[in-house]
């Protein structure tokens, strides 16, 4: 990626930053970004305006219970995963 550009490498990491953002985990089969903050980061076609019936999420209760439910299958997920490095 950075080879064709080389006096303009700082120009390409937000290009990669982005990348490495939304790559699936192959441990937890989610990205990074989700893991951390509850969802995918966005990308230019998410930018794109919604419908009005379209509304985000006011309920900050319902969030932390969904962030909860995020971080207990996270760490299922990699438990398994050194499981099966272990055996």
């Amino acid at each position: 990626m950075v080879k064709p550009h080389a006096r303009a490498w700082d120009l390409l990491l937000p290009h990669a930053e982005l990348a490495y953002n939304k790559a699936l985990s192959k441990a937890t089969g989610l990205s990074p970004f989700k893991v951390v903050y509850g969802i995918d980061p966005l990308s230019p076609n998410d930018l794109t305006p919604r419908t009005q019936d379209q509304k985000p999420h006011v309920d900050a209760a319902a969030r932390v219970k969904e962030i909860q439910k995020l971080y207990e299958l996270v760490k299922a997920r990699i438990k398994k995963t050194n499981a099966a490095y272990e055996a």
